[in-house]
């Protein structure tokens, strides 16, 4: 078997025409590619070519699609983030504006507080001091009475004679008067 193997080597060897190098021209083979290549080439252009273009120009138009709605989100998210910047100034704005309403209402509510509160109590202390006047004026006129009633008694029994008990009563109401007059203006200094 060796030998058989070793013999159509030779064979072969022997029927090959001595090849030449690599560069060189054979007008056989080049004629036979280039036929090749243009047949393949004219149903390439006639089948494949169109449905590649399409498929490229549609990848394409998907691609500027996709580019240019990825623009329009960025501007709308741009525009709704200064929207929303805004509303957000606004309404910091407006809450600054209500704690200063507040802190003024408080202030304004806490003032008249204090001014009802000091009114009040002015008020108090002037009825309070009316009330003493008053209690210090009822409890002068009861003592005068009273000294009245004593100086009366004590004349009645002194003088022993009957005299209008009335008419002493407006003696000793006037004398006693008369002595009020004159403290008072001492009593104011």
């Amino acid at each position: 078997m060796n030998q058989l193997l070793a013999l159509l080597i030779q064979e072969h060897e022997a029927a090959a025409p001595p090849s030449g190098g690599l560069m060189d021209i054979k007008v056989n083979v080049m004629f036979w590619t280039l036929i090749i290549f243009l047949v393949l080439f004219w149903i390439l252009k006639a089948k494949a070519f169109p449905a590649i273009l399409g498929a490229v120009e549609a990848r394409e138009k998907a691609l500027q699609d996709a580019i240019d709605a990825a623009k329009r989100d960025r501007e709308e998210a741009a525009r709704l983030l200064a929207e929303h910047r805004e509303r957000i100034e606004a309404a910091r704005g407006e809450a600054q504006q209500l704690i200063a309403e507040a802190r003024q209402l408080g202030e304004k509510s806490r003032n008249d507080l204090l001014e009802r509160t000091r009114q009040e109590q002015t008020e108090m202390i002037e009825r309070a001091r009316r009330e003493i006047q008053s209690e210090r004026d009822r409890a002068i006129a009861e003592l005068r009475r009273e000294a009245v009633d004593l100086a009366i008694a004590g004349a009645t029994k002194v003088v022993e004679e009957n005299l209008d008990s009335d008419k002493n009563r407006k003696l000793v109401e006037s004398f006693l008067t008369s002595l009020s007059a004159e403290r008072r203006p001492s009593a104011g200094r």
